[in-house]
């Protein structure tokens, strides 16, 4: 896979571009001598657990036979320094669905998400504990 960046001004913004033509800002916060015109690095990698683990979930769900009326994320991260750059301590993702789900399986599908098949998770996991809550509303 191929991701391409282009500088996009005279600070620290650019514009990145996927093999399929998507693409969106990536940029540094107005405090680090950014202008904040998109997601930092860091939210981004906050975004790649979210996404991935909700990729996982839903398709685990549908499997199931679940109907999802609607769900979101909500995902938040505390920092650590170390040396000179930090990590993510830990990640909390709270997944909160809507629709005729079974909040059992809604929760094993987030942890089989986490423990088995995100590849974000994994990856992100060997700096970070992740921590997760699923809510259901019927």
């Amino acid at each position: 896979m191929k991701i391409e960046l282009k500088r996009t001004g005279d600070n620290f913004a650019f514009e990145a571009a996927n093999p399929e033509g998507n693409k969106m800002v990536i940029d540094t916060s107005a405090a680090n001598g950014g202008e904040g015109k998109g997601f930092s690095p860091m939210q981004l990698l906050l975004v790649g657990v979210a996404g991935c683990s909700g990729i996982d979930i839903v398709h685990i769900l549908k499997k199931q036979r679940q109907e999802i009326i609607s769900f979101e994320i909500e995902v938040e991260g505390l920092r650590e320094k170390v040396e000179e750059y930090s990590i993510w301590k830990e990640i909390t993702l709270h997944y909160k669905l809507k629709g005729k789900i079974d909040k059992e399986k809604a929760e094993r599908a987030a942890s089989l998400s986490h423990e088995k098949y995100c590849s974000v998770s994994k990856i992100i996991g060997h700096t970070s504990k992740i921590n997760f809550t699923v809510t259901v509303e019927n």
